[in-house]
């Protein structure tokens, strides 16, 4: 018997019917499903409850969110996470809602791969060098301005060395998986999703000498505000965080804690992106032009 844990969006339509055809096909496939709580109202009365210490997968019924929300419930925990992609992007997950069912089939029969990706652990040290706040994040720990219109500089190091003064509105901070997330749109570059490497990119640097940098996974990545709004923002992977202010410092490394992803053998990293980011170049020849 298969522990598997279910997380899901309820703002997607069609949810109630993913969760009749999960439940009808877990005991053919010898599932044994635990819910999420904000699920379990739709589940029904009698569904069991999530605990990420007695799970062997985790099912995540949305979008990329969805899936990256199941990576905090599982903490430390190395469960496989096997998504389902309900919306419209689903970059993180290996099979669309229409395929669920195969996915179920080929998953419990274990026809897949497990893809270990990194992760980062981000921790907030105030002034006197305690932390105060700490995460692991799957995609990246951004430091922002959160409404003002101020520049912010910071000054960022790796292992103890100064790397750059940046001024701009803040600085991404990636995983390999997290490239095509906010760093693909701060101008950052692609990296294969199972490479270890930091990336660190600049948004909206107020110079044309600051570029993006891939770090070691090895580096120890230190963040100090110089000048700038009283109050920032540290967001990690977009959905959780905390405020950040003068005199702290974040911190950010390699996790101890890699996420394993379930992908199918035919699943391609540069096909994904030729069909959810459209990348591949020119149009071909004989593609008409369409204004």
């Amino acid at each position: 018997m298969i522990r598997l844990g279910v997380v899901g969006h309820l703002g997607y339509e069609g949810l109630p019917e993913v969760l009749a055809t999960l439940r009808r096909l877990a005991p053919v496939l010898g599932l044994a499903l635990a819910y999420e709580d904000a699920l379990r109202t739709v589940a029904g009365d009698d569904a069991d409850p999530l605990v990420a210490g007695e799970l062997d997968a985790m099912l995540t019924l949305g979008g990329d969110g969805t899936l990256l929300r199941a990576a905090r419930l599982v903490g430390d925990h190395p469960v496989p996470i096997v998504g389902i992609n309900l919306g419209r992007l689903g970059f993180l997950t290996c099979a669309p809602a229409d395929g669920l069912e195969t996915a179920l089939r080929r998953f419990a029969s274990g026809e897949y791969v497990v893809e270990p990706r990194m992760t980062l652990h981000a921790r907030v040290l105030d002034p006197a060098g305690d932390t105060r706040a700490s995460w692991r994040a799957l995609n990246d720990v951004v430091l922002h301005k959160g409404g003002f219109a101020r520049v912010v500089t910071l000054s960022v190091k790796a292992n103890g060395e100064r790397v750059a003064h940046y001024s701009g509105d803040g600085v991404v901070l990636a995983t390999p998986t997290g490239s095509t997330a906010y760093n693909l749109s701060a101008g950052g570059p692609v990296v294969f999703p199972t490479l270890e490497t930091i990336i660190l990119t600049p948004v909206s640097a107020h110079s044309l000498a600051l570029r993006a940098l891939v770090l070691p996974p090895t580096a120890e990545v230190t963040l100090q505000v110089e000048d700038g709004p009283e109050e920032l923002l540290v967001t990690v992977d977009g959905q959780v965080g905390a405020t950040f202010a003068k005199g702290e410092t974040l911190v950010v490394c390699r996790s101890a804690h890699p996420v394993p992803i379930v992908r199918f053998p035919e699943g391609s990293f540069f096909a994904t992106m030729r069909e959810k980011l459209q990348w591949g170049g020119l149009l071909d020849r004989d593609e008409p032009v369409r204004c």
